[in-house]
C-alpha cells in the first residue's frame, strides 16, 4: 500500500510527488497521457529559465522523478472508491493508498453532436456510478469507444435493462469486454426529447428510443474520477481547501483541475501545497 497516489505527471503531480518522497512517503504516479505541457511551444516567463519548450520541461520533470526512484506507471485510471483505504482502478490493475492526488489538468470531452447538452442532467449524465440509481431497468447508451465507456457499461450493466456502446462513428477499442455489450458504430446526428431525452438519430437516418446518455469519451477526466467518489465539483473545477483538499478526506486536487489561473507556476505550488499537508498528518 502507498501513502499516496498521484494521479497524472505533469508540474502539478511530479511536484506534489517529488515533496512527498523527500518527505519519506511511499508514492505511486499513475499517467496514462502526458500533460498538456508538452503542446506548450515556448515557456518563458518562467523564473530561472529564459526559454525552454514544454516538452522539454515536462521531461526534466519526468527526468526528476526517476532519479528519486518514484515508480511511474503508464496505465489509465477508470475509477477511484474509498474501503478502508482509496483503491484506485486502472485498466490493468487496482493500486491502495491512504492518500490520492488528483494531478490530471482539466478537460471534458464533450462530444460536438447535436442537442447533447441541452440534455445535461436531464438523461444525459458524465458518472454511471454517479446516477445508474436513475436508470433503473431503463434502455441507456454510453458515448465512447475507449476503455473507460467500457468501464461505464460495465457500472451500468446490472442496473439497466440494455446498456449499448455507441462509438460515434470510431472503431471500438479491442478488449474482450466490450464483447459483453452492443456495440453501434454509426455516427450519431442529434439528440431529442421534450422534457428528458428521449431518442437518439443517427446519420443513417435510424431512430432509436433511449432513457439515459452517459459520455465516456477518451479517459476519464478529473472531474469525473471527482464525482465518481463524492468529492465537490463547480464550473468543471474539483472544489479545494487551503490545502488543496477535497470535500473527501485523504482526496487532493491541484493544478489546472482546480481552475484559477492555468499556469505552471501554480499548479507547481498547488502540487507542493498538498504533498505537505500529507507529510504533515504523518
Amino acid at each position: 500500500m502507498y501513502d499516496a497516489i498521484v494521479i497524472g505527471s505533469g508540474p502539478a503531480g511530479i511536484s506534489a510527488s517529488i515533496y512527498l518522497k523527500r518527505g519519506k512517503k511511499e508514492v505511486l504516479i499513475i499517467s496514462h497521457e502526458k500533460s498538456a505541457l508538452e503542446k506548450a511551444h515556448k515557456i518563458e516567463n518562467y523564473y530561472g529559465i529564459e526559454s525552454i519548450s514544454g516538452k522539454e520541461l515536462y521531461e526534466i520533470g519526468i527526468k526528476q522523478a526517476k532519479n528519486l526512484n518514484i515508480p511511474i506507471e503508464q496505465d489509465e485510471v477508470t475509477n477511484i472508491a474509498f474501503e478502508k483505504n482509496f483503491i484506485v482502478t486502472t485498466v490493468n490493475r487496482e493500486y491502495e493508498a491512504k492518500n490520492v492526488i488528483i494531478a490530471t489538468g482539466t478537460n471534458r470531452n464533450i462530444p460536438n453532436i447535436k442537442g447533447i447538452k441541452d440534455f445535461e442532467g436531464r438523461g444525459v449524465s458524465y458518472c454511471a456510478i454517479c446516477d445508474a440509481f436513475f436508470f433503473r431497468n431503463k434502455n441507456v447508451a454510453v458515448i465512447g469507444n475507449g476503455n473507460y465507456a467500457i468501464h461505464e457499461a460495465k457500472q451500468l450493466k446490472p442496473v439497466a435493462n440494455s446498456v449499448t456502446i455507441l462509438t460515434n462513428g470510431e472503431e471500438m477499442i479491442q478488449n474482450r469486454d466490450a464483447s459483453e455489450f452492443e456495440v453501434d458504430e454509426t455516427p450519431i446526428r442529434e439528440f431529442r426529447g421534450t422534457n428528458n431525452i428521449e431518442e437518439v438519430e443517427f446519420a443513417n437516418d435510424k431512430v432509436e428510443k433511449i432513457d439515459g446518455v452517459f459520455v465516456a469519451i477518451g479517459t476519464a477526466s478529473s472531474t469525473d474520477l471527482a464525482r465518481k467518489i463524492g468529492a465537490n465539483v463547480k464550473n468543471n473545477n474539483i472544489v479545494v481547501d487551503e490545502n488543496m483538499e477535497t470535500n473527501v478526506k485523504g482526496l487532493y486536487a491541484c493544478g489546472d483541475c482546480t481552475g484559477g489561473l492555468l499556469q505552471i507556476n501554480k499548479a507547481i505550488y498547488e502540487g507542493a501545497k498538498a504533498a505537505l499537508n500529507i507529510i504533515q498528518k504523518g
